[in-house]
């Protein structure tokens, strides 16, 4: 078998001719696209320092700064092409683009979510850059705003990456949207203590402290009565309203509040209960033929009041026989 590379070798020579004439084109389209590539490094640079002086739509600015970086440098592609490939067209890519576009919505319709989502989120500014956000189970510091997802540092230092549509359609709490805060705690007394002499005592436990806002000032109100206790909730106003200040502020004015009412003898109480025996009570405890507590009125005579040795004494002499005729029925039975 005889082998001819002539054809092979004229061939290649061709193309290496061709390539030879076309390297100015070349150098030319490189250098194009270099001009392309640092002039949307430019406008980015631009783009950035402009958005960075104004106070509103900061993070809208970094993005448009990137895309206008990204449609340059695909402007300077199509251009660099068009000088090395004289038989390329742009009109031919664009209509593989709409061919495929259809196809690649399907295949991308997760990213295009997250980028509309995000959009639309640099848009409205419902949080910026270093706000400390809630969202589901997650709560930090707000990193970065991407197109397709948002960056949050947990306040135990993790990353959490979560995408922009979730952001969009979930609820996000806002520590730091505005610039002060509000904390508050719940105290129980007892019910035999002076309810506003506490209140005066935790609003000066509160006062302690220069953390602790005077506008709005500090109040604290009476908001249940617990089993055990009257429920009083102090509340109080701080500033910044950032998670370790709230942290330090709760840290302070809790253990003062705890201190100041002990120190002055107003009761912190415990979860207890109360059995009453009823017929033991008092004969001047109130009607005994009403309603009590467990205890029905029902339609016969109120049982009369008995002393705790006086019910012992009772079973004392009622158990043997309630023992002896246990004994006999179980003979009954097994006869």
């Amino acid at each position: 078998m005889n082998l001819d590379f002539s054809e092979a070798i004229e061939s290649l020579r061709g193309m290496m001719n061709t390539a030879v004439e076309r390297l100015p084109y070349i150098v030319a389209a490189l250098v194009v696209f270099a001009v392309f590539y640092f002039a949307g490094k430019g406008v980015r640079s631009l783009v950035r320092r402009f958005s960075m002086k104004r106070k509103h739509h900061q993070n809208l600015g970094l993005v448009l700064a990137r895309l206008s970086q990204g449609a340059i440098m695909i402007l300077g592609l199509l251009v660099a092409l068009v000088i090395a490939l004289p038989t390329f067209k742009p009109s031919q890519l664009i209509q593989l683009l709409g061919l495929t576009g259809v196809a690649f919505g399907f295949a991308f319709r997760d990213v295009l979510q997250n980028f509309l989502a995000g959009i639309l989120l640099l848009l409205t500014e419902p949080f910026r850059i270093e706000d400390q956000i809630k969202v589901n189970d997650f709560e930090g510091t707000v990193e970065d705003i991407q197109t397709r997802a948002t960056t949050i540092r947990t306040y135990d230092g993790r990353r959490v990456v979560i995408p922009n549509s979730d952001l969009f359609t979930e609820s996000v709490i806002v520590h730091t949207a505005y610039e002060k805060r509000r904390l508050q705690c719940d105290v129980g007394i007892g019910f035999g203590d002076d309810i506003d002499r506490a209140k005066k005592l935790i609003l000066e436990a509160i006062n302690r402290f220069e953390d602790v806002l005077e506008d709005p000032a500090p109040d604290v109100l009476v908001v249940g009565l617990a089993d055990s206790s009257v429920t009083l909730r102090a509340r109080w106003w701080i500033m910044p309203p950032r998670r370790a200040d709230a942290m330090d502020a709760s840290d302070k004015v809790i253990s003062e509040i705890k201190k100041t009412l002990l120190s002055n003898g107003v009761d912190l109480p415990f979860p207890t209960q109360q059995i009453l025996f009823h017929d033991q009570t008092e004969e001047t405890d109130g009607d005994r033929s009403r309603q009590r507590e467990g205890w029905p009125a029902g339609n016969g005579e109120a049982p009369r009041a008995r002393n705790l040795a006086g019910a012992l004494r009772y079973l004392a002499d009622h158990l043997p026989n309630a023992e002896s005729e246990v004994h006999s029925r179980f003979a009954e039975k097994k006869r």
